[in-house]
């Protein structure tokens, strides 16, 4: 739907009985180094909120929520943030992300924005928009995220690739033609009763696959997040953190070990009290993918993780020993 009026869409957003609506804002690539351009979309987007707020006809029944911009610049988000919070809106938005930046640089404007005493409210729902990865939204909650939106597990379904703990799984693969193992053994989910040969045998090819695929993916993402709303509660939250980093990536292990997470999840964690050096090494060669393959694939077991411990014992008996 293509709304040239501000004032009109803010109009066809109540039209639509929304029990929440967002207000219009200005984004720009968060690839762009052309700074004009992008402090010109962060001031407009701040006249496009008092547009939305002066037309919003049903603030009893429908939530507004303010979108904070600003690009990568800290100085610039810095203004987005008090503007917004000013406004008191009910529940506010972090847009521009998740567009290409470095990780490094998305999780730090996160944790602006979220940052105790000068970022959006504790008591409000800070919504991260366009965020899917099931490592990025474990972050991004740690930061202190509440509510996320992508396309991810229904667009990655289509193309025959199921998420699980381990890792996501692409069933395109000959591998599971012959594979009778349930997609997530032990699973409850609604293809808990498949097997991966068959939809090995229909993925891409028989439009049915992409609406099961489908159901599994939000299926999965459903439960992550209950899951992590029952940790919180019971105070638990960082210790499953680090049970869920160590599932999703088996072949990352404590040194010595050849791979490791991503880097810029340690520096993350790190931001928000969740320590890693323990179960990790740092150190490693290999850097791992924000989504790994899923590797317990091949029956038999973690192939990946068993050659990566004995990479790193190789390498730690290969090095010379310490003269001191």
């Amino acid at each position: 739907m293509l709304i040239g009026d501000t004032d009109k869409g803010g109009l066809v957003l109540q039209m639509l009985t929304l029990t929440g609506a967002k207000a219009l804002d200005d984004v720009v690539s968060s690839t762009i180094t052309d700074m004009d351009r992008i402090k010109e979309a962060t001031d407009r987007t701040l006249r496009w909120v008092d547009r939305c707020i002066s037309a919003h006809r049903k603030p009893h029944s429908q939530n507004l929520f303010g979108i904070v911009q600003g690009h990568l610049d800290p100085d610039l988000r810095e203004s987005s943030l008090k503007e917004m919070i000013k406004r008191n809106f009910p529940g506010y938005a972090i847009g521009g992300l998740s567009g290409g930046e470095a990780k490094d640089s998305f999780w730090r404007v996160v944790e602006q924005c979220t940052r105790p005493g000068t970022g959006l409210p504790a008591d409000k729902p800070r919504y991260l928009m366009g965020v899917g990865y099931p490592l990025d939204i474990v972050v991004c909650v740690a930061l202190g995220v509440d509510m996320f939106d992508c396309v991810y597990p229904s667009r990655t379904a289509r193309f025959g690739t199921a998420l699980l703990r381990t890792g996501q799984m692409r069933l395109t693969s000959n591998e599971f033609a012959t594979d009778h193992r349930p997609l997530e053994p032990g699973g409850t989910g609604p293809l808990k009763d498949y097997t991966r040969a068959m939809l090995h045998t229909i993925v891409t090819k028989e439009p049915v696959a992409a609406s099961l695929i489908t159901q599994h993916n939000l299926h999965f993402m459903l439960t992550l997040l209950r899951e992590m709303r029952e940790q919180i509660r019971n105070n638990t939250f960082n210790e499953w953190v680090r049970k869920f980093l160590q599932d999703f990536f088996p072949s990352a292990r404590p040194a010595p070990c050849s791979a490791c997470p991503p880097r810029w999840v340690r520096s993350a964690l790190e931001a928000c009290g969740i320590g890693l050096d323990d179960i990790f090494d740092w150190s490693a060669a290999e850097e791992l993918p924000d989504m790994p393959r899923d590797s317990s694939n091949a029956p038999g077991g973690n192939k990946e993780g068993k050659k990566a411990e004995a990479k790193g014992k190789a390498a730690a008996a290969a090095a010379p020993e310490d003269a001191s």
